[in-house]
């Protein structure tokens, strides 16, 4: 049973995130300064961590922080990005460039509440959450073919261990234990992915709600609830079989210590 670990990643903040402009698919708004500087400080949190693939939305934001993460990486500045329009942002309709407030009030007119309700020509959330479950069964099933096909070798590091590298940054030890079968198989790929705040929230809850993904004790219901924040990172160990349902833990929700103290470091 192929085991592998999936660290999700919310793109750096855009000038609209800062002004509550709505950006969806329709408003292709690049990186602001802060976005970049978020963007260096997650690759340098991130820089000895090995990963095997990388997958990013194909909007401006996101390919501009996959960019800036991979560049610090000791092990992964040449890897090939795979530019995945699943993990495009939640489509908007007519509120895509218009403020929150406004879809706010639109909700409001309509009698629903936001994230619930569908502007006209936006996507609603079971759409979101189609694309986020075929992304993902997608990603298992690359594993799936991959193990045993072949080794993935790493320049300058011969022999690593993906799950060393990974326990050196996240708390994975204690979490890498707990295998259906009892066994402790090493991770045959970890996964990089940058995308978008509401695509996430839609990808977790189908990893929480569908797939009975375990957690960490110390993750509360604010985490859980939120929207991952910018550069915010996930982690989650997936153990993956064919024809089975995979079994996730997640090692942790909305990371954002790497942005302590930011300003300093640029």
């Amino acid at each position: 049973m192929p085991r592998f670990a999936l660290t999700v990643i919310r793109h750096g903040e855009t000038r609209f995130n800062k002004e509550k402009i709505i950006q969806g698919q329709g408003v292709d708004e690049p990186l602001s300064e802060t976005g970049f500087q978020q963007a260096a400080a997650a690759g340098r949190f991130l820089n000895n961590v090995k990963f095997t693939h990388a997958f990013s939305s194909d909007l401006t934001r996101t390919k501009q922080t996959i960019s800036g993460i991979l560049e610090k990486s000791k092990f992964c500045k040449d890897m090939m990005v795979k530019y995945d329009p699943r993990l495009r942002e939640r489509k908007y309709g007519v509120v895509e460039g218009k403020p929150l407030s406004e879809m706010r009030a639109m909700a409001r007119a309509a009698g629903e509440e936001c994230p619930l309700f569908t502007p006209p020509g936006g996507e609603t959330l079971e759409q979101v959450k189609v694309r986020a479950k075929d992304f993902f069964d997608c990603i298992c099933q690359l594993i799936v073919d991959e193990t045993g096909q072949r080794e993935i070798v790493f320049p300058g590091a011969p022999g690593s261990c993906l799950e060393s590298c990974l326990a050196e940054v996240f708390p994975v030890g204690n979490r890498l234990q707990l295998h259906p079968d009892g066994g402790t198989p090493g991770l045959a790929a970890s996964i990089l992915v940058v995308s978008h705040g509401a695509y996430m929230r839609s990808l977790f809850g189908y990893l929480l709600s569908d797939l009975k993904c375990s957690l960490p004790a110390t993750l509360g219901k604010l985490e859980l609830s939120s929207v991952t924040p910018n550069t915010g990172i996930s982690v989650f160990i997936v153990d993956c079989e064919e024809g089975r349902e995979p079994a996730l833990q997640c090692i942790c929700m909305n990371f954002q210590e790497h942005l302590n103290g930011m300003s300093e470091k640029n």
